[in-house]
């Protein structure tokens, strides 16, 4: 649900006519509001996590008690696809690739997919699908997959790896966070039991995730690393359904967005 504050970013980038990326990376929520900001849909993603992402039918914590999904994302995207349609003629024309991100749970990497209209529907849901509240593991090409957050949560340093040298990053939390480490990561292991290469990718989460951070911190010389992130008093979490939270999120998110246009612009009449 701290998607609700790049939706708000991205929908002031789409009123503005702003596209001025050579390509993205999209992780887990961040690949959905990635392809609604690149087909051009405006306040898609707002519409998707305040109202669909609100029903029961996503978050259910009886049906997870009986033995079901917590938060059921295949139901989300293919529900919200299907009311929602996305343009992908407008996402190819703009001609700014999207690569999503998801975990495998074979070797407990991260996985690099290029969108397309033949995988959409499986790479989505496979990026957002959070093991243990999402009790499946989406397939793609019949490798089961998990939430890519679980090994690239960031992925500014994959963005460098493949030669972008000037990378604007929108992050979740406010600047200054930091992951800290599970306190008992044992308690887990029972519940990955029959996948030790995702229980390691687990344990190693907090360690690639403030690794991320640190490069944004001091990126190589010659990477220039433009930050979008919320302010220190962003309200929403992963699990909020507060629709005055989730609005003002929202909207610090369009201001946010509107103000990097902004400064976006001053830099390159100064350049």
């Amino acid at each position: 649900m701290r998607g609700i504050f790049a939706a708000g970013v991205l929908d002031a980038f789409i009123a503005d006519s702003f596209f001025p990326f050579d390509a993205a990376i999209g992780v887990s929520a961040g690949s959905t509001n990635a392809i609604g900001y690149l087909s051009g849909a405006h306040k898609r993603s707002y519409r998707v996590i305040t109202d669909y992402a609100c029903r029961e039918d996503f978050m259910n914590i009886r049906r997870y008690l009986k033995g079901g999904h917590f938060a059921d994302v295949s139901w989300l995207w293919h529900t919200s696809v299907r009311d929602i349609p996305i343009n992908l003629e407008s996402y190819f024309q703009r001609n700014i690739p999207l690569t999503v991100v998801t975990t495998s749970i074979v070797t407990g990497k991260p996985c690099y997919f290029l969108v397309n209209e033949r995988n959409m529907n499986e790479i989505f849901p496979a990026s957002c699908a959070m093991p243990v509240v999402f009790r499946e593991f989406p397939p793609i090409d019949d490798e089961p997959m998990t939430d890519g957050g679980l090994t690239d949560s960031i992925p500014v340093i994959r963005a460098y790896e493949q030669g972008a040298r000037e990378i604007t990053v929108l992050l979740s939390q406010p600047l200054g966070f930091k992951k800290k480490p599970a306190r008992f990561p044992n308690l887990l292991k029972p519940l990955f039991a029959e996948h030790p290469e995702l229980f390691k990718a687990v344990t190693l989460r907090t360690d690639q995730y403030n690794r991320a951070l640190d490069f944004i911190a001091s990126p190589p010389s010659g990477v220039r690393i433009n930050i979008i992130a919320p302010p220190q008093n962003f309200p929403v979490s992963r699990f909020t359904t507060d629709l005055d939270a989730l609005n003002m999120g929202y909207n610090q998110g369009i201001n946010v967005g509107l103000r990097y246009i902004s400064e976006t612009l001053v830099k390159h009449q100064q350049r």
